[in-house]
């Protein structure tokens, strides 16, 4: 058993700390154009083996690359130019980067090759689009599935570890939303949503583990892309008794301000809460995922009588966050609110997303970027938690 568990933070190791990770450098992206032709050209330290694919509903043109390093900001989104409306960045899984290119319209790929340095730049890799039909698209989408031939990662990085739970401690996931070459929302003040959840998401872990009472685990540990399903799983696969995501929301009002707390719902509480859900569930598809043919495995397990209780201990958990998040910060009216958020979908998980502020309010996001504000939020959930076990424990849960 000894020797599983350290051959599996060996994996864990190997994943968190990719031996790729510096190897390859991007040091600038830009575009040329109009649109109906519009050159896409990534400038990078050498020459490297690429992937591509065309993905439909919505257009979007996916490039995969060796894992690299971004010299062109963390922000993890650039702005486009004529058939590109915008494009993402960033850590798509272990040992592979992605760059998702939104496009205005069809759109067909009259060229991608590499050029070798010349006097004003080094290597570069070139995308040539053109503007095209819709049924155009629609083939070469299914000849680009075909083509494709995926990056190739070492073995060690493929492996997830396996989670083994210490008889005396609750297990609590704690899931830093976004991720990777999915930024979530931008702050007013600069800073990407995935890089504000990831930190708190570590103070929250920190808080915990000064009990001694839990395993804390997250779903990343690092600026990746983690799919909505995978963070299911991996919170089922470590026989979770709670899991916790952590977001921080964005509108067009820069005065609204506060945090909410979700839990499951297949009926949202009002609309903001669905249009919310809709915004959240989106996350595979802004990361370039191949949604095509997938099919949503929870719809029968929403109406088992397990799920029922899981929502019915999600909800009783929420009870207790909200007010003590409340001693800590401003929080939203009706704050207690129900959406169907894919990424709560364990059916034997009680699982509440927590969205922490509004990065468009610039109180807020100078708020949840301090070390202050994310240490009152983890002292918050800790006492929580610790209410909501005492709570249950009696019933043998």
């Amino acid at each position: 058993m000894v020797g599983r568990s350290i051959a599996a933070l060996v994996i864990l190791l190997f994943a968190t700390h990719s031996p790729q990770a510096a190897e390859v450098s991007v040091s600038g992206i830009r575009i040329g154009g109009n649109a109906k032709s519009t050159r896409f050209v990534i400038d990078l330290d050498r020459q490297v083996p690429f992937s591509s694919l065309l993905l439909a509903d919505p257009y979007r043109f996916v490039i995969d690359l060796p894992e690299v390093k971004w010299e062109i900001g963390l922000k993890g989104v650039g702005s486009g130019k004529g058939m590109i409306a915008q494009y993402r960045y960033g850590l798509f899984k272990p040992g592979v980067s992605r760059l998702v290119l939104d496009l205005n319209g069809p759109a067909e790929i009259k060229k991608i090759f590499h050029l070798p340095p010349g006097r004003k730049h080094g290597h570069r890799l070139v995308v040539d689009l053109v503007t095209t039909s819709r049924a155009s698209f629609v083939e070469a989408v299914e000849r680009s599935r075909k083509k494709r031939r995926a990056i190739s990662v070492p073995e060690e990085l493929q492996a997830s570890p396996i989670t083994r739970r210490p008889n005396s401690k609750r297990v609590i996931i704690v899931d830093p939303g976004h991720g990777g070459v999915d930024p979530g929302a931008l702050s007013v003040i600069g800073v990407p949503e995935k890089k504000i959840a990831l930190s708190v998401a570590k103070e929250i872990r920190r808080e915990l583990q000064k009990s001694g009472k839990y395993l804390v685990l997250m779903t990343r540990e690092r600026d990746i892309f983690v799919s909505l399903p995978k963070r299911v799983e991996f919170a089922r696969r470590a026989e979770a008794d709670l899991f916790i995501s952590v977001h921080a929301d964005s509108i067009k009002n820069p005065r609204v301000s506060g945090a909410t707390v979700y839990t499951l719902s297949e009926r949202a509480s009002d609309k903001e809460a669905a249009s919310l859900a809709r915004k959240e569930n989106r996350s595979d598809l802004i990361a370039g995922l191949d949604l095509n043919g997938e099919t949503d495995q929870v719809t029968s397990i929403l109406i088992d009588l397990a799920q029922r209780e899981t929502m019915n201990y999600s909800a009783r958990f929420a009870n207790f966050l909200v007010p003590e998040l409340k001693r800590h910060l401003t929080m939203r009216s009706n704050s207690h609110r129900y959406a169907g958020f894919k990424v709560l979908r364990a059916p034997d998980v009680p699982s509440t997303l927590m969205e922490i502020g509004y990065l468009s309010n610039r109180e807020d996001a100078r708020r949840l970027n301090s070390k202050q504000g994310q240490k009152s939020i983890a002292v918050a959930v800790a006492a929580a938690i610790e209410q909501y076990f005492t709570s249950v424990a009696a019933e043998g849960f």
